[in-house]
């Protein structure tokens, strides 16, 4: 694409393009559908009276982010109609991965079925145990910034004057990682530097979360959110949308979870 194909349609509602993880469409009793009324993104959406482009998978990196962005027909109709643009990852990059990250994505590839299910299963068990270790993790927070850039440069590109908002990592307290995090602290400084000099919004997800994920109110997996969870980021998230002036702002008296939580009742 060059930004000569990007010319914005008109007499259309703007989009809300998502580039995530499964934490944008994960409930607390698993993953539902893009278009489910109480996941975060829609929430947004539904108060910015826009549409949304939900591109995510379990799992999904900076990296992946990229590739999408690159790679994603849905993404390139998405762009020239886009309101704002947020890359809600990070939380994976920063998990432990003892074990090679190329390994579990290139489990499901694995040929005869009773050898992957073998395999899958020593994964599994191997994980937790190693987690401890809390390195590596899943993406280093160098290459995490480095694929983050390249997406928003590529944004910048095409559509000069799209906002482009960020996240910083979730908390968990996942068994299936140790309950580990140590890779956190590390990412939260890479992206944190690369959005003060580039000017993009950050929205901190685990600020907004930690009450939710540490009061047992979320997914059993320990990693999820529940409803509670996707209304507070969808609060931040309006709030660091009407910041870039993509969105109208608040009349004083009213806060934005406040505003949020009574379209959701």
């Amino acid at each position: 694409m060059t930004s000569s194909d990007m010319e914005v349609g008109t007499g259309e509602r703007p989009v809300l393009l998502v580039l995530a993880d499964s934490l944008s469409y994960y409930g607390p009793k698993g993953g539902l559908p893009s278009n489910h009324p109480d996941i975060w993104p829609n929430i947004v959406a539904r108060e910015l009276e826009w549409d949304v482009e939900l591109v995510a998978r379990i799992g999904w990196t900076s990296r992946d982010v990229w590739w999408a962005l690159t790679q994603d027909p849905r993404v390139w109709s998405a762009v020239p109609r886009a309101g704002a643009v947020v890359f809600a990852v990070g939380g994976m990059d920063s998990l432990p991965s003892p074990l090679p990250t190329a390994l579990r994505e290139q489990l499901r590839y694995i040929r005869p079925p009773a050898l992957r299910r073998v395999v899958r299963t020593g994964y599994q068990w191997l994980q937790p145990r190693l987690s401890p270790l809390g390195w590596p993790v899943a993406l280093p927070p160098k290459l995490s910034v480095e694929y983050l850039e390249s997406s928003r440069a590529a944004l910048e590109y095409m559509r000069p004057e799209l906002p482009v908002v960020g996240t910083l990592p979730s908390v968990h307290r996942s068994e299936a990682y140790g309950k580990v995090h140590a890779g956190r602290p590390g990412a939260v400084a890479a992206i944190t530097a690369w959005a003060d000099e580039k000017n993009v919004p950050l929205v901190d997800l685990a600020a907004a979360v930690r009450a939710d994920v540490f009061g047992d109110r979320g997914n059993p997996d320990g990693i999820h959110w529940g409803w509670d969870g996707h209304i507070q980021v969808a609060a931040a998230m309006l709030t660091a949308l009407r910041g870039t002036g993509a969105a109208p702002p608040l009349d004083e008296d009213v806060t934005a979870a406040d505003a949020v939580s009574s379209r959701a009742e």
